[in-house]
């Protein structure tokens, strides 16, 4: 049985605009297998309402299959019959029946309508001014391409503009919701889980039955009959079309290359070529740039890094990308030696640090900490990285926070080379109040707990 996780926030948003006697148009995007479906359905399982899902086929044949959908939810024998009418004739006879009655119509996939007919956000645009505005009415727009989406619904240009009262853009569900779907996971099964299918639920239900990491991995991304063996190359072809320089591009990052200039060099280009890519992929949630938490104008910033915001994404370019000549051959043994190698020193340990991050959020918001966290990411410079500070610019209190993703205990030294890096971030150095924080997957020796009880407060140490 599928599991509903989490989701509250956006279950909340869509009950509050139903409960809402003016009508609602609401846009729900985002990426393919992220939960948007899955989403809609929990919401309307008990109110009145017609599910459409859009095809790429004509917009004939569109309209037959939603006139055929209302005439059973409203009971409408000229609509089940064969004559086809034209959307605003079905919209009509939709809204017309029984008015006192709230109505729940979601249109799925709503950019392939478009497809067929351009001018159908035109058409839809009239069909809300005169029909549907004001009638009891709520509208869901859904669609998984996230730039058509945005384009045909969102954008200043788009017909639709001005009409929504409401947009989710779907997320994939955080790491803190993570253990909803599996029974008796470690926490430490569940974060190498979760650095391959990240929080996409389509992705974690191949994951939930499977005793053994490597295992699920052979069977749901190593088998060339597995929809995740080729799932980067369907995400990238709906959405760019071409993907020769994306792949090219999310390859080098995955290998380590994060400066721009560093990105440039590799695929032998001038920067200047990269940025239209760059900037798709970050609007995709396929990338994120990131600059040193302390930067005070990180849009001008150089200092500025390229990252894979998507954990399977990043997985498939490190692990299955390189090796597919030797997976098309058959030779899989030699590709999980290879993953098992790697896993856990140049995969895992990165991902561990993103999950602390979460959770130094998540103990903020909960007070915690020593102080409500104002900022949180990673810092660097050009000779040291701290893994997580945080820091309150109206109380100049400052974490530095280092994740040990490691199969030992934590010891004394890794606080003081702590130390000594805080010392290079140049943040209100003369008046701050500076606190050490460690995260470590396997606990902590005697001596370095003896010291943070000492700090009395000072040093912080996470267990998981």
């Amino acid at each position: 049985m599928k599991k509903f996780v989490n989701r509250h926030d956006e279950l909340k948003f869509l009950n509050k605009e139903y409960s809402k006697k003016n009508a609602s148009l609401i846009v729900i995007y985002g990426r393919r297998r992220i939960g948007k479906t899955s989403l809609i359905k929990e919401f309307i399982k008990d109110k009145k309402s017609i599910y459409f899902l859009g095809t790429e086929e004509s917009e004939r044949e569109n309209i037959k299959s939603f006139q055929k959908l209302s005439g059973e939810c409203i009971e409408s024998d000229l609509l089940k019959g064969n004559n086809i009418l034209s959307w605003e004739d079905i919209f009509t006879m939709i809204t017309e029946h029984k008015k006192e009655e709230k109505k729940v119509i979601i249109i799925d996939e709503f950019q392939y309508i478009c497809r067929t007919n351009k001018a159908f956000p035109s058409v839809f645009q009239k069909i809300w001014d005169n029909i549907l505005s004001d009638n009891n009415i709520m509208v869901i727009l859904c669609g998984s391409l996230i730039s058509m989406m945005e384009q045909l619904t969102l954008s200043y240009s788009s017909p639709l503009y001005g009409r929504r009262t409401g947009q989710i853009k779907m997320k994939q569900i955080k790491f803190n919701y993570y253990n909803e779907f599996f029974n008796n996971k470690t926490r430490d099964e569940l974060i190498q889980l979760y650095s391959i299918t990240g929080g996409v639920p389509k992705y974690i239900e191949l994951f939930e039955d499977m005793d053994n990491v490597f295992d699920a991995i052979e069977e749901n991304i190593l088998s060339k009959q597995s929809f995740l063996y080729e799932e980067p190359v369907f995400l990238l072809e709906k959405e760019v079309g071409e993907v020769g320089s994306y792949f090219s591009i999310i390859k080098t990052i995955a290998a380590g290359n994060h400066k721009l200039g560093k990105i440039a060099t590799d695929l032998g280009v001038n920067q200047s070529k990269l940025t239209k890519y760059l900037s798709t992929l970050s609007n995709l949630d396929i990338l994120e740039r990131q600059v040193p938490i302390t930067e005070s104008n990180p849009e001008k910033s150089k200092m500025g890094l390229y990252f894979i915001k998507d954990n399977f994404i990043e997985f498939w370019f490190k692990f299955i990308y390189p090796y597919r000549s030797y997976i098309e051959i058959d030779d899989i043994e030699y590709v999980k030696k290879r993953i098992k190698d790697n896993f856990i020193h140049n995969h895992v340990s990165f991902k561990y640090e993103d999950i602390c991050l979460e959770d130094l959020w998540f103990m903020s918001k909960q007070d915690k900490l020593p102080f409500r966290i104002m900022k949180a990411g990673r810092w660097w410079n050009n000779n040291d990285e701290i893994d997580i500070v945080a820091i309150n610019e109206e109380e100049k209190s400052i974490i530095f926070g280092e994740c040990k993703y490691l199969e030992r205990a934590v010891d004394i030294n890794i606080y003081y080379k702590l130390k000594d890096k805080s010392k290079s971030v140049k943040w209100n150095n003369s008046n701050r109040k500076e606190y050490f924080m460690i995260f470590s997957r396997n606990g902590f020796t005697k001596e370095i707990r003896q010291l943070s009880k000492d700090l009395n407060g000072k040093l912080l140490l996470i267990e998981g």
